[in-house]
């Protein structure tokens, strides 16, 4: 009974984004179920060997070039089928950028220096491309599912005059803003790492009053306690009054006070080690604000310090440094320690979707010269990824032989791959609301008689 209501709601997603296609929709939908359901795809073109898409191989640039989508239309697809955060009490966002390399795409246009990890120890990790910002939903954790699932809401290309950081935040705004999305009400928290933790990018969504920015510090940053004037010294004076307290900065022990509240917690890795957490939380930090090029009076908006220090079973440092955590936001005092730790540390699982993207889904493996052509791929790659997290209760487990002893396989866990490698199964069972082709065939020509 439960599989049919799954399977009843991923027909239901499917017909609802064949709808939503207005031009070349046969086409784009027999697309989408290709990228879906082959892994083994090399190139963009390969995906119309596929046995779901019954058109030619020219037919997939013609739709893409076509194709109409705003920003918000995967969210507003997904929106019916989110469900409502059971484990935790708010809805738990993340949002990072990824790079497209085009090194050698000379005539494609807005092209810059980005960010590329580099495995070769001593190269400058950039590349010369574009990059993406990205925007998902963390979802509970569910029994028979792996807990690496995101649900992937927005993404936009991220223009090279532009802040990635604040592309983000825009993000963001958006989907909190979107009244057809059931966030507007209910308390939020977007994480990120220290990017995101610069003044301009916590100041942008401070008008969200049930929004909760969470970021990581870079650990060379001075901070400041919130000034507490005492009752009995207190003046009237001109000017305005002071706002910040002592100096405290991340490197020197010397100017922390003691911590507000500390909590130590126990942890097991995927691997079995088991780890010691000490975390440490100053309330109402603050951190100084800008001038320039806009002024961001950052003493209004006090926040929650966090340390994190790590050990392994032997008593000993499991990192070199602590890490740093802040927390900024109106409704930030809902939120337990524990929330603040957990909320972060599940941010890494957007980094398994950007590899997962670029490795199975082609997501940065379309050679065009046309910026605008690249980034609905990008949004295209996005809803096939949407729809293998809507198939992930009716996928059944296909484990290659290699891989029946893996922990992963023994716990039976359905993961995006396994999802991908079934999926050709599940649209041949269910159908596809696009409609075949009509072959017009070669005129015979006029008949002479």
């Amino acid at each position: 009974m439960t599989t049919k209501k799954y399977t009843t709601q991923l027909e239901q997603f499917r017909e609802e984004l064949y709808q939503t296609f207005n031009n070349r929709a046969d086409t784009l939908m027999e697309l989408v179920d290709a990228i879906s359901s082959n892994p083994y795809a090399r190139s963009i073109v390969e995906y119309s060997l596929t046995p779901c898409f019954r058109r030619s191989y020219s037919t997939i640039f013609k739709a893409i070039n076509e194709m109409e989508m705003d920003d918000l239309m995967t969210a507003r697809l997904l929106a019916p089928h989110l469900p409502r955060p059971q484990q935790r009490p708010f809805w738990l966002f993340g949002t990072d950028v990824t790079p497209q390399p085009r090194q050698f795409a000379h005539t494609l246009p807005d092209r810059g220096i980005v960010y590329q990890p580099n495995s070769i120890k001593g190269n400058t990790p950039v590349t010369i491309g574009h990059q993406y910002s990205t925007t998902v939903l963390f979802p509970d954790e569910e029994v028979g599912v792996s807990p690496s699932w995101v649900i992937p809401l927005m993404t936009c290309r991220v223009p090279t005059d532009k802040d990635k950081e604040l592309m983000g935040s825009g993000q963001i705004d958006a989907l909190l803003q979107d009244s057809e999305l059931p966030f507007g009400d209910s308390l939020c928290v977007d994480v990120g790492d220290t990017s995101y933790s610069k003044p301009a990018c916590l100041h942008a969504n401070r008008h969200h009053h049930n929004l909760v920015t969470i970021a990581r510090v870079r650990g060379t940053r001075v901070l400041y306690q919130q000034h507490q004037p005492e009752p009995d010294k207190i003046k009237q004076s001109r000017g305005r009054p002071r706002c910040y307290g002592e100096r405290f900065s991340l490197q020197e022990p010397d100017t922390w006070h003691e911590p507000d509240e500390q909590k130590t917690i126990t942890e097991q890795s995927r691997r079995g080690k088991k780890y010691c957490i000490e975390l440490n939380v100053w309330h109402n930090m603050l951190m100084s604000g800008k001038r320039k090029p806009e002024p961001l009076p950052m003493h209004k908006y006090p926040f929650t310090l966090m340390q994190v220090i790590r050990y392994d079973e032997e008593g000993n440092l499991a990192c070199k440094r602590p890490m740093w955590i802040l927390a900024i936001g109106e409704q930030r005092h809902e939120l337990t320690i524990l929330n603040i730790y957990q909320a972060y540390s599940t941010r890494y699982d957007i980094e398994h979707f950007f590899r997962f993207g670029k490795q199975k889904l082609l997501l940065d493996s379309f050679q065009t010269p046309d910026d605008v052509r690249e980034e609905k791929w990008w949004k295209l790659a996005h809803l096939a990824y949407a729809q293998l997290w809507m198939a992930r209760h009716v996928v059944c487990s296909l484990p290659r032989p290699w891989e029946r002893n893996l922990p992963e396989m023994k716990k039976r866990l359905v993961s995006p791959t396994l999802a991908q490698r079934d999926f050709g199964r599940i649209i041949r069972q269910i159908g596809t609301p696009a409609k075949p082709p009509k072959p017009r065939h070669i005129s015979l020509g006029m008949k002479i008689k």
